[in-house]
């Protein structure tokens, strides 16, 4: 989808539709209702049907040659950044409804105008996609965008394009089969990125894991005719310790030997959710040239029941030294997640941990399918990570982690366990789990087992489509550009 800008009198552009979002307390569409008495009067007709109305749109034709069609869509009376998102999403599947090849919005006159400008074109591009890549009939194409301003906005342009690419690289990823997503695949998505130059793309297997003290990627993943991988991108663009991120990637989780119930386990092809967010962040810093350090982890796994499969009563050694008893296969996420945070905080010295995990149903049960949960052990780092959350209106709340957390994942056989007592805190005692892992580095965990492909109930919005939701990379990139 192309998507430019330019500073123009709406009426002085060229479109096959030319669209506003109509706030009913505004003055909105002045420029059309100065025009001609038949602009005016069509004008003043369809803002009257709309009503203001969040989500409405009205559409209707005109005598004008350069501009055939109008489109105008309510705002409602109270106007927030995913508003906007969402609104722009509405728009742009109305313009290819109406197959048009090229299509303008007017960016609302309010304050922030480059954030606006932001809004219209991520909801424009999320709204959009498609996942057809194993269809003989394709989707629809896509027409293009022009956003016509006040002011020069080429900049906030790219950035967004940029970001919704992102993105969309994560949905193209985690919506991919399992038959043909393994480990290895993720392999070739990492290495693609790597193309950049400022990006290096490392991939310990095999012996590296088994002799390298990778307990916990090594035991999920021996199941598997599959076998683990655990992918690092260093991206260099500044000075300093990196942020390291780090994602799970269950490219399938049966549950291993604690074999998961039947029912909707097909959707267990997004138990890779959270490493394709950060295989999508890096890719978007990397073009977009931040300059920070940022180094990804992803440990990369398919967990299957088989003969030699990691078993309940197991105990393994997990990289930096400590013993855990396994009580659950299907607690899996925690056992690779905690090798891959103690590396990197061994290898990198970063100046901090954002982990992202499909981890636990009780996250979905707490905080609903709209919120993911947030355990930290920095006060600062959950903060910075909130403010970005409602910027971006990928929404986080904070859990608590005391040390009374901390002694629900003691065993009596080996140091740690994973699972703690009964059903109880079951997002937090996973995230308790996780912090054993981390020594001093400040660290932070997101739950997007409820937020990363939609799911139902949930709140709908119009750039989110069926099928992974890409959840995390928006939120990544406003905290990453913030430092």
């Amino acid at each position: 989808m192309n998507v430019s800008s330019v500073v123009a009198n709406p009426l002085d552009v060229k479109t096959d539709l030319l669209c506003h979002i109509i706030n009913p307390e505004s003055n909105d569409a002045l420029e059309l209702k100065s025009a001609t008495y038949d602009i005016k009067s069509i004008v003043d007709q369809c803002i009257g049907d709309l009503d203001g109305r969040l989500g409405k749109v009205v559409t209707t034709t005109t005598h004008l040659e350069d501009t055939p069609r109008l489109l105008f869509a309510g705002s409602g009376s109270n106007i927030t950044p995913d508003t906007i998102r969402d609104i722009a999403g509405v728009i742009s599947k109305r313009a290819r409804e109406l197959k048009v090849k090229q299509f303008a919005i007017v960016c609302p006159d309010t304050k922030g105008h480059h954030n606006v400008v932001s809004q219209i074109v991520e909801g424009a591009m999320l709204a959009l996609y498609d996942f057809d890549d194993y269809k003989i009939e394709k989707a629809d194409p896509k027409p293009d965008l022009t956003i016509i301003c006040k002011q020069d906005v080429e900049e906030a342009v790219r950035m967004a394009k940029l970001t919704a690419e992102g993105v969309i690289f994560t949905r193209n990823i985690a919506n991919q089969p399992p038959n043909l997503c393994p480990p290895a695949k993720l392999v070739e998505f990492a290495d693609a990125i790597s193309q950049n130059e400022k990006v290096k793309c490392t991939v310990l297997s095999g012996s590296d894991l088994t002799e390298g003290g990778f307990g916990g990627i090594s035991a999920v993943g021996q199941g598997s005719a599959n076998t683990p991988r655990l992918i690092v991108l260093e991206y260099n663009g500044g000075d300093g310790p990196p942020v390291a991120l780090v994602g799970k990637a269950v490219t399938f989780d049966t549950g291993g030997i604690s074999l998961k119930p039947g029912e909707r386990m097909d959707e267990m092809k997004f138990d890779k959710c959270g490493g394709c967010a950060v295989l999508g962040t890096i890719k978007a810093i990397s073009e977009i040239g931040l300059p920070i350090n940022v180094v990804g982890l992803i440990p990369a796994v398919e967990n299957m029941p088989g003969g030699q499969s990691y078993r309940p009563g197991d105990i393994i050694r997990l990289y930096g030294g400590k013993t855990a008893e396994i009580l659950n296969t299907d607690a899996e996420g925690r056992l690779i997640l905690a090798d891959a945070i103690a590396y990197a905080e061994e290898q990198f010295s970063p100046r901090c941990i954002i982990d992202l995990a499909t981890l636990t149903g009780a996250s979905i049960i707490a905080l609903g399918c709209d919120t993911a949960g947030m355990l930290s052990d920095n006060d600062d780092l959950a903060s910075d990570v909130y403010e970005s959350g409602i910027r971006t209106a990928e929404n986080v709340w904070r859990l608590p982690l005391n040390s009374d957390y901390m002694e629900m994942i003691k065993s009596k056989v080996a140091d740690i366990r994973n699972l703690g007592l009964g059903k109880a805190a079951g997002t937090i005692v996973a995230a308790a789990f996780l912090k054993s892992a981390v020594k001093s580095t400040p660290w932070l965990h997101l739950d997007i087992a409820g937020t990363a492909w939609m799911q139902s109930p949930s709140k709908k919005r119009s750039y989110n489509v069926p099928g992974a939701t890409g959840f995390g990379v928006r939120l990544l990139l406003d905290y990453l550009r913030n430092i």
